[in-house]
């Protein structure tokens, strides 16, 4: 995620953090059954019924062909986020359906945890890359200086002359090694916890879009107060 898009989907996930609470300090009971909150809603559920078009374009080979599967991730991310801004909005803060609330816990953890998978999952990949080169870089010191220690020690040169030469005494590179290798080993684990949280994307969304379904009947069965 380039820093452009993280600011703007932070700046969205932000909004709806804020909005979510709002019911503390204000509720419009007949919003979400008015015209522009009708509308707001059938926007949100537009883009949430977009979503499983990423996962779509991965799995099927034509679309893999033709279609940039960064360009369409981008959109995933940026179709979700606005969603979310939708259907915080369309509620009116009228959080009495279980329903409804049901289906609002449901998105805005689709949501976070969609943006904690595309941002933190693919950052702690990054940085285990970065310390892995790094490690190699400083395994790749010691066995020169490992090497050459071993073969000043064949005609008798004192191998600490040898360490000295290449500018990294063994028990710093040593120690570095070691704390490379701890944060690697962090990291891996961070990136194993980052994993669950893409299982536990999936299967909420499906819970969301089953509550969607059931939302939207629900509406069109007891009427749309703004149809005539």
């Amino acid at each position: 995620m380039g820093a452009t898009e993280r600011f703007l989907v932070s700046s969205l996930l932000i909004v709806v953090a804020l909005f979510a609470p709002g019911f503390l300090v204000h509720t419009a009971p007949r919003f979400p059954g008015s015209l522009a909150g009708g509308l707001l809603g059938i926007s949100a559920a537009t883009c949430m019924l977009l979503l499983p078009a990423y996962s779509l374009a991965k799995r099927v080979a034509w679309l893999r062909r033709h279609v940039s599967l960064a360009a369409i991730l981008s959109f995933h991310v940026y179709v979700g986020a606005a969603g979310a801004v939708f259907g915080i909005i369309h509620t009116g803060h009228k959080y009495q359906s279980p329903l409804g609330i049901a289906l609002v816990v449901a998105m805005l953890t689709v949501v976070f945890s969609g943006f904690a998978g595309r941002y933190y999952l693919v950052r702690t990949g990054g940085d285990i890359r970065d310390r892995r080169q790094e490690l190699g870089a400083l395994r790749t010191r010691y066995d020169m200086i490992a090497s050459n220690a071993a073969y000043l020690s064949r005609v008798d040169t004192d191998p600490v002359v040898a360490a000295a030469g290449h500018g990294d005494p063994v028990p710093t590179l040593v120690a570095g090694i070691a704390d490379v290798e701890q944060a690697i080993g962090r990291r891996e684990i961070l990136k194993r916890a980052f994993s669950r949280w893409v299982v536990l994307h999936i299967a909420v969304s499906l819970v969301m879009y089953l509550l969607l379904a059931l939302h939207v009947w629900s509406g069109i069965y007891y009427g749309l107060r703004w149809l005539p």
